[in-house]
C-alpha cells in the first residue's frame, strides 16, 4: 500500500511542477490547427456546393432590387 501512496505523491509532485513552469501563452499550434482545419471545411463546402450557393446569392440578391 505504501507504494502506490509513493507513486500517486510523485504523480502529483510532477503534474503541480509541470503547472508551474506552464505560461500564459496558449495552445499556439492548437489554434494553428483549429484555423487550418476551418479554412479547409469552408473550401470543401465551397467546392461541394457552390453552384447552389451561387444561386441562393443571385436570388437574395435579385430580391433586393
Amino acid at each position: 500500500m505504501s507504494r502506490l501512496l509513493l507513486l500517486l505523491l510523485r504523480l502529483h509532485a510532477t503534474l503541480v511542477a509541470g503547472a508551474r513552469r506552464r505560461d500564459d501563452r496558449g495552445d499556439v499550434p492548437g489554434w494553428v490547427m483549429v484555423a487550418v482545419m476551418t479554412a479547409g471545411i469552408v473550401v470543401v463546402i465551397g467546392g461541394v456546393a457552390r453552384e447552389q450557393l451561387s444561386g441562393l446569392l443571385t436570388e437574395a440578391l435579385s430580391s433586393v432590387r
